[in-house]
């Protein structure tokens, strides 16, 4: 993990410094107007050493949650300006983009000022649309009732997402009248903080329906004793390598694969009755086979994001088995939720926030 950390930690450097050139080439301004502008996005950088190696908790909230938005936000903004430049590169190169677009260019800086607009304008209200996915089942095993359920994972609720954002998307959870409500893991980001501080326990509490959730990673990056405090404060049913039985069906909630010494799906099954239907709540998806191998109806993962922001969308895509959307592999069904929330900086682009609704029916 420390090697991949240094990895990646060496890539930003490298393609920071790349886009800091660059942008110090197209800009029309004297020494003194490029130096300033640079050193905004030098600024920018820096936070991200502040954000991730330091602890910002025993910073004042207001600033701890500024600099946790500037800096994962560059992520994604440095990502498109590089993306620009090297395909302007490729147009000097293949001479259709003259130089005189790269150097000191009042047209290229405006150029690449209103596409960089432009995306990210896009990125932001897509993030903050949220889209309904309905799924209908119909089962062959006995239900009591016709059931509705709505499916959701990757709130990262702290720094990320504060009460009010919480507070809306409860609403229009209410407002699909669920009979419960399934949690995929991610409900709290990397900080426990901001969630008391906002007082987000209480928030879950007008939720008018129960609510059964199972661990993600970012439970164990906070400390997981901590995140089960909150989920019982929450009023939020975890489950960790066990099951519950709700109105006629088997609920499954798998620890995260984060503790690599989590039971077997094998092992846990021996705890369910398999004449009714069975959802398994897995944060990760890894290993889908096991999900059909032990006779789980349906599998809701999240985890992925589907990437956010293209192309990782793409490089996600081809890293899992399936990375967003929906799969039949025998008679198992799978769902992989691009997830409610974000990590990092709020923007959405090639992908969607989303919740699912689960309709569940018995065949007639």
């Amino acid at each position: 993990m420390r090697t991949l950390g240094f990895v990646f930690l060496s890539l930003v450097i490298l393609v920071s410094f790349y886009v800091f050139w660059r942008i110090w080439q197209i800009l029309p301004f004297g020494w003194m107007g490029k130096s300033g502008i640079v050193l905004l996005f030098v600024t920018a950088f820096a936070l991200l050493f502040v954000n991730f190696l330091s602890d910002i908790d025993q910073m004042p909230m207001a600033l701890a949650n500024t600099i946790y938005h500037i800096s994962t936000s560059w992520l994604v903004i440095m990502l498109y300006i590089l993306i620009l430049f090297l395909l302007m590169d490729l147009g000097r190169l293949l001479h259709l983009v003259p130089n005189s677009l790269m150097q000191d260019s009042v047209r290229g800086t405006l150029m690449m000022a209103l596409l960089i607009t432009s995306i990210f304008t896009y990125g932001y209200f897509n993030y903050r649309h949220k889209v309904r996915v309905p799924i209908n089942m119909v089962t062959d095993k006995p239900l009591t009732r016709p059931l509705k359920l709505v499916m959701i994972s990757d709130l990262h609720l702290g720094y990320p997402h504060g009460r009010a954002e919480l507070a809306r998307w409860i609403k229009m959870i209410n407002d699909e009248n669920p009979d419960f409500i399934l949690v995929a893991g991610d409900i709290i980001d990397r900080n426990i903080r901001p969630l008391k501080k906002e007082k987000m326990a209480d928030e879950f509490r007008n939720l008018q329906a129960p609510v059964y959730a199972c661990l993600g990673n970012h439970e164990y990056y906070c400390g997981i004793d901590v995140a089960k405090r909150f989920y019982q404060k929450a009023g939020i049913h975890l489950l960790i390598d066990s099951t519950a039985q709700i109105d006629g069906i088997n609920v499954i909630g798998r620890d995260d694969r984060t503790n690599q010494r989590r039971q077997p799906l094998q092992q846990i099954m021996q705890q369910v009755d398999r004449s009714k239907f069975t959802i398994l709540l897995d944060h990760q998806p890894y290993h889908l086979e096991e999900a059909e191998q032990n006779g789980i109806d349906f599998q809701l993962s999240g985890h992925t994001h589907n990437g956010q922001v293209w192309p990782i969308s793409w490089i996600e895509s081809r890293m899992y088995e399936l990375a967003y959307g929906h799969l039949k592999k025998g008679n198992t069904e799978y769902y992989v939720s691009s997830g409610l929330g974000i990590w990092g900086g709020k923007f959405r682009i090639g992908t969607q926030s989303e919740y699912v609704v689960l309709t569940l029916q018995a065949k007639q």
